[in-house]
């Protein structure tokens, strides 16, 4: 049986999605890991690295909301077009392929709405999972530099929680841009990388109307009481740091360590190798 593996990159918008799969598919060439790119967002049209699959030669939001039958804005035609993609997964099968133990990263759009209560992106990884053979792991991101009070990191914990249950999926779930913190604020984020929630509760209960109070500490317990959301921190510019993610995602997707290593196609060009086949080397004497 074919097995393949893959990352699904989801986060709000702006919380740097973008900005991880380069970091790993740049990690990934450092370690001569051999990782496909596809893009899920129909709204992207810039990326820094090589996309292989691109939803935008499928469709595009532009042209959904161009459509005077539709009648879509911005958001109704994203969700348009991952239930069209979600419709029509015989295209996404022919450009994923057959090959065995191939890598891909997924990045995905940043409507949570897609991750919470819309069913296309479920769907679209049930046929990943249940059609294709494809071990995934689910890397969910929120940006660090908003996270300077309980309020907004509980907001996070939630939406991680409800993409967990949504997609059913193994999650790492990332504090994102790190590197761009001073030392004062990378100081006060180590207590949100794995929360003591009662110390979070009594900060949060401090600022929020007291009918709130009993809502709060029901929150608190939920996460606490089934220790369901824990976070990772991201710092691009820390080849250490993107490697305990990639470590981390590794070992919840199974990816194994006696995998044969392919030799990217740019580097068996430039070995003059036939460009119709992987050469293998061994990892193993």
């Amino acid at each position: 049986i074919t097995m393949r593996y893959g990352q699904l990159v989801v986060g709000p918008a702006g919380s740097g999605k973008s900005t991880y799969c380069s970091t790993v598919v740049k990690y990934s060439q450092d370690v001569k890991r051999v990782v496909h790119v596809v893009n899920l967002d129909p709204a992207a049209e810039y990326f820094d690295y090589p996309v292989e699959i691109d939803i935008c030669e499928l469709i595009r939001v532009d042209d959904v909301m161009d459509d005077e039958d539709l009648k879509l804005g911005p958001n109704g035609g994203l969700v348009f077009c991952l239930e069209y993609l979600a419709e029509n997964m015989d295209w996404l099968e022919e450009q994923l392929g057959d090959d065995d133990d191939d890598y891909f990263l997924f990045d995905c759009p940043g409507q949570i709405e897609l991750y919470t209560h819309i069913p296309a992106m479920r769907q679209i990884v049930d046929t990943l999972q249940n059609r294709w053979n494809f071990r995934l792991c689910v890397v969910f991101l929120l940006d660090s530099q908003f996270l300077v009070e309980a309020s907004k990191f509980f907001a996070g914990m939630m939406t991680a929680l409800a993409t967990m249950v949504t997609l059913e999926l193994p999650h790492v779930n990332v504090l994102s841009k790190v590197d761009l913190l001073d030392a004062k604020a990378k100081k006060e984020l180590v207590r949100y990388l794995d929360p003591e929630s009662a110390d979070l509760l009594s900060e949060l209960s401090k600022t929020t109307n007291k009918k709130y109070h009993k809502l709060n500490k029901a929150i608190a317990a939920l996460i606490d009481d089934y220790s369901l959301v824990q976070f990772m921190a991201l710092d691009v510019s820390d080849e250490e740091s993107v490697a305990n993610i990639v470590l981390q995602v590794d070992l919840a997707i199974q990816y194994g360590e006696d995998l044969d290593v392919k030799i990217p196609k740019l580097e068996r060009d430039e070995m003059g190798e036939d460009d119709d086949t992987f050469d293998l080397m061994s990892e193993k004497d």
